[in-house]
């Protein structure tokens, strides 16, 4: 479902991916962990081309993201074509993201109606579907101002599902929520996860990553450094830098 091949991302001068090759399969879940500024993020957001990457090469399900391929050389798609590919990537940020000015249900509903030009009872009756999967139909008529952070994040999280889309990007979904408020955005993700949807999910919540992940790759300075089963790399990892970052992330957990 998803191939990165050599993909390297520059600002200026600074270069913050340096080489990403990885594949995940249709229905895994991928965690991407490691510390803040490895390029985690960036790498996320080249995914459905919010960052436009400076090399390599982003296939999902097969289709090549935001560039036409003539003989050795990429060309930059028309923008209309890239949004044709963005609206089958799901994703959910840190911040939520929800416009303010809608209630739950019209945030769900909004990209449906303009963009896959879908009907609004259509798009109500599977937004209703949606809010009550993450547990929120009772708020369909409540603006984000009057939701918890974890409920923001439910509703951000069936908005994205209501694209229908073949692939979810979580940007550190629980990183901007108080910790009791954690488990309950986690135990959508790993419903979806349990549905067979394909994530990948930059997080700090190791519990997730064991329980939910099928693969972990560890992120450190712009490139793998390790990938792996969640047994594999959270029991025994391999290298001095992975076991550095999660002892200090045990450490950080228990204080």
């Amino acid at each position: 479902m998803l191939r990165a091949q050599a993909v390297h991302k520059r600002y200026r001068r600074i270069e913050v991916l340096k080489g990403i090759d990885l594949d995940v399969a249709a229905g895994e879940v991928l965690c991407l962990i490691g510390p803040s500024g490895s390029g985690k993020s960036t790498f996320l957001r080249c995914i459905n081309h919010l960052e436009q990457i400076d090399d390599g090469r982003i296939y999902v399900d097969g289709e090549l993201i935001a560039y036409r391929e003539r003989g050795e050389r990429l060309h930059e798609m028309h923008e209309r074509d890239v949004c044709r590919q963005r609206a089958e990537i799901g994703m959910v940020f840190q911040r939520f993201n929800l416009f303010p000015h809608m209630t739950a249900l019209e945030n769900v509903i909004e990209a449906p109606i303009r963009v896959r030009n879908e009907s609004r009872r259509e798009a109500t009756e599977h937004a209703q579907a949606l809010l009550a999967r993450v547990g929120l139909l009772g708020k369909a008529d409540s603006y984000p101002s009057q939701l918890s952070g974890g409920q923001q994040q439910r509703v951000a999280i069936a908005r994205a599902l209501a694209m229908r889309p073949k692939l979810m990007l979580f940007d550190e979904p629980t990183s901007a929520l108080d910790p009791e408020l954690v488990g309950e955005v986690l135990g959508v993700m790993r419903g979806l996860a349990e549905d067979g949807m394909t994530m990948v999910v930059v997080t700090h919540e190791m519990s997730f990553a064991r329980d939910a992940g099928d693969g972990i790759a560890f992120m450190d300075d712009g490139v793998i450094v390790e990938s792996g089963t969640p047994r594999e790399i959270l029991a025994h990892p391999r290298h001095d830098r992975t076991r550095a970052f999660l002892s200090r992330l045990l450490a950080e957990k228990s204080q």
